[in-house]
């Protein structure tokens, strides 16, 4: 991978801009101007996302790109409800698998750059070392097979491609520390699992670290999150330590909070191409902090 000459004037696609990782991506790019940033959805049109894509929709996706020839196409488009994936596999399948693949075709005839968000998912929770990127995968759940075929199409059919694999991601949307900190609001104990290890990570930095592939050239796969691993017990402690909250947490058992989908045990990953890369990512702990003051979350 190299640095590239970055021209100005530079066209960049984001699908599912209305998501956690599309509005920070929004966030970092807003004052480049260099760029023109062209927000997609699949829900009704609004002035930050004023075209609706169907990214399952090959015609729709070729015609769009064809229309805006983009320099790079950022796929934040995505079905992240990992249980409702085990009762909906059809959709599953469209959205992260058939989709990246008509982005990937799309981008590939008008020789633009695809960057695709994938997810820990893919690797199957036995490691008790952090997965790199040329790890063996071996998807537990629907969510983590038809992520890992989004991959796979990418892969065969865009030259000019980077998968970046993430995990834990919270930023402006639905998350954890948010689902944390209303639950603290009704109650006085709260029960978090804690045998289950990964990397919580701001849809901020991830969105650094994806502008950061932007600009480079050559494909490949990268692991971006925050460096350092919790349980999401050490996480909910973290973030009521930050938000000043007196809550008492109680550390379960997986066993003890049944779901749909099978959950990895230990889905870490190494950011070894990233950091050979020339970018590191920030600590877990220092990031969520950055996320809880730029939402006035506590004073600590």
């Amino acid at each position: 991978m190299c640095r590239k000459e970055v021209k100005m004037d530079r066209r960049i696609v984001i699908t599912g801009a209305c998501g956690q990782l599309g509005r920070a991506l929004n966030q970092v790019l807003k004052d480049r101007t260099d760029l023109t940033i062209i927000n997609t959805t699949t829900r009704e049109p609004t002035a930050y996302c004023p075209i609706i894509l169907d990214i399952t929709n090959s015609v729709a996706v070729m015609n769009l790109i064809q229309e805006l020839k983009p320099e790079v196409i950022i796929n934040c488009a995505a079905h992240t409800g990992v249980d409702l994936c085990e009762s909906d596999q059809e959709r599953a399948y469209r959205i992260n698998a058939i989709g990246p693949k008509n982005l990937a075709v799309a981008a590939e005839a008008l020789e633009a750059k695809l960057i695709h968000v994938s997810t820990d998912y893919v690797f199957d929770g036995e490691s008790e070392v952090p997965y790199r990127e040329e790890d063996k995968t071996n998807p537990q759940s629907v969510y983590g097979s038809t992520k890992l075929a989004g991959e796979e199409f990418v892969r065969t059919l865009c030259e000019n491609y980077n998968i970046i694999r993430t995990a834990w991601l919270y930023g402006e949307g639905k998350n954890f520390v948010k689902t944390m900190l209303a639950l603290s609001e009704k109650n006085n104990e709260i029960r978090v699992v804690n045998d289950q290890y990964g990397s919580p990570t701001s849809a901020l930095s991830l969105a650094r670290a994806i502008t950061f592939l932007m600009d480079t050239d050559g494909p490949g796969i990268y692991h971006g999150t925050c460096e350092g691993s919790a349980t999401w017990y050490e996480f909910a402690v973290e973030i009521f330590r930050l938000a000043g909250k007196e809550v008492t947490v109680l550390p379960i058992t997986t066993e003890e909070y049944k779901t749909p989908a099978k959950r990895p045990k230990y889905s870490v990953l190494k950011n070894n191409n990233l950091k050979e890369a020339g970018y590191t990512l920030p600590f877990w702990k220092d990031a969520l902090k950055e996320y809880m003051e730029q939402y006035n979350i506590g004073g600590k």
